[in-house]
């Protein structure tokens, strides 16, 4: 009875442990998930969902010049115009001094933006829905631009009323 006893608690043991043993290998995975769900009455968002988080300027060697950034949106106001404009006014490139910045222009639809809210889709246009393109340009770099340029603009779009 003894050794039969004494060979059951070790293989008790040695079960148990073996069973501790896979618990402790894992693998987790963590998901982050949003949705962002427009206003059936008034929205302005990218049809690309990653434009804008790391847009990049290319210098063409040949030219001397900056490609341009460009992005297609979805646009929708069933009670109005769309207006548009550049927070605190179009952000030119900068590297850290301000005489070395490069001038950048903002159209979206083929307006061009400013500082102050202007309408860019008109009432007709904006009821159905419709694609607009914002395109920003960079003014041509000097000989004495070089370097490291950044901009962080944001672009604010207001549903405007219709007026009766």
């Amino acid at each position: 009875m003894f050794k039969k006893f004494a060979i059951a608690v070790p293989m008790t043991v040695l079960a148990l442990s073996s069973s501790m043993a896979f618990a402790a290998e894992e693998s987790r995975s963590s998901i982050n998930i949003t949705a962002d769900i427009p206003s059936k009455v008034f929205h302005a968002q990218p049809v690309n969902p990653d434009f804008g988080k790391d847009e990049r300027m290319q210098y063409l060697v040949g030219t001397g010049s900056l490609t341009d950034v460009t992005g297609t949106y979805d646009i929708q106001h069933t009670l109005g115009s769309v207006g548009a404009y550049v927070e605190g006014g179009p952000q030119p490139l900068f590297n850290g001094n301000p005489a070395q910045n490069i001038a950048l222009t903002y159209t979206f639809n083929g307006v061009t933006l400013t500082g102050v809210s202007q309408e860019v889709v008109g009432d007709t246009e904006s009821n159905g829905g419709m694609r607009a393109e914002l395109r920003i340009k960079a003014a041509k770099p000097t000989a004495t631009q070089v370097g490291l340029y950044a901009a962080n603009p944001v672009v604010i779009f207001d549903a405007m009323p219709r007026i009766p």
